[in-house]
C-alpha cells in the first residue's frame, strides 16, 4: 500500500524535474530566439499586472516572438501556458486517486481535487475560444465569460487546497497536491490578470 503511493509520488516529482528542466532549457536558448523588444514587453506587461510576475516571464518570454507587443497574444499564451499545465496536474492527481495507500481523508480530498482540477480544464479551454472570437460589439460579453470562467477555475484551485486543511492531513500526500495546485493557480491568477488588463487597454480611448 505504502509502496503503491510512493511511486505516485516518485512519478508525480520526475514529471517536476522534467518541467523545471524544460523551463531552464527555454531560458538557456531564449537569447537566440527572441528580441529584446518583445521580452521587454512581456517584462513590463508581468511587472505591472500579475502577482506572480518572475513566473508570468519565465512561463511566458519564451514565447515572446509570438506575441510581440499585444496584450491579446500575451493574454492568449498565457491562457495556453496555464491550460497545459492544468492539464498535465489533472493527470497526475488522477494517477494519484488510484494509490491504495491513501487514508480516508486523503483519498476523498483528492478525489474532489480530480473533478475540480478537470472543470478547471473546461472553464480554461472555453476561455481560450472565446477569446479567439472577441472582437466587435460582442466584445464585453465574450470578456465576461472568460473572465468568469478563469476566475472559476482560480476558484477551484482554492477549493481543493482547503481539502487538505488541518494537521490531520498533514503528509506527503498533502505536501504534493498542494504544490501542483499552487503552481497551476498562480498561473491562473497571472492568466486572469493579462486578461483583465487586455480588456482595459481595449476600453481605453
Amino acid at each position: 500500500m505504502e509502496g503503491s503511493f510512493i511511486s505516485h509520488a516518485l512519478t508525480t516529482l520526475f514529471i517536476l524535474l522534467q518541467f523545471t528542466t524544460y523551463m531552464k532549457s527555454c531560458s538557456a536558448i531564449r537569447p537566440t530566439l527572441v528580441t529584446e523588444t518583445n521580452t521587454d514587453f512581456i517584462k513590463k506587461s508581468c511587472d505591472e499586472v500579475t502577482i506572480y510576475p518572475k513566473l508570468c516571464y519565465t512561463s511566458l518570454s519564451t514565447y515572446a516572438n509570438k506575441i510581440k507587443s499585444s496584450p491579446k497574444r500575451l493574454a492568449a499564451t498565457a491562457l495556453s501556458v496555464t491550460l497545459s499545465a492544468t492539464k498535465s496536474t489533472s493527470v497526475v492527481i488522477k494517477n494519484m486517486s488510484k494509490s491504495h495507500g491513501l487514508k480516508l481523508r486523503e483519498a476523498e480530498a483528492i478525489s474532489d481535487c480530480v473533478e475540480l482540477v478537470g472543470d478547471s480544464v473546461d472553464e480554461l479551454r472555453r476561455s481560450m475560444e472565446e477569446l479567439a472570437h472577441m472582437g466587435g460589439s460582442n466584445f464585453e460579453f465574450r470578456l465576461n465569460n472568460i473572465q468568469t470562467w478563469v476566475s472559476g477555475a482560480l476558484t477551484n484551485d482554492d477549493t481543493c487546497m482547503d481539502g487538505f486543511a488541518g494537521k490531520g492531513m498533514n503528509g506527503q500526500v498533502k505536501t504534493t497536491v498542494r504544490g501542483l495546485i499552487l503552481g497551476v493557480a498562480n498561473l491562473t491568477s497571472n492568466a486572469l490578470a493579462l486578461i483583465n488588463n487586455y480588456g482595459a487597454i481595449h476600453r481605453a480611448p
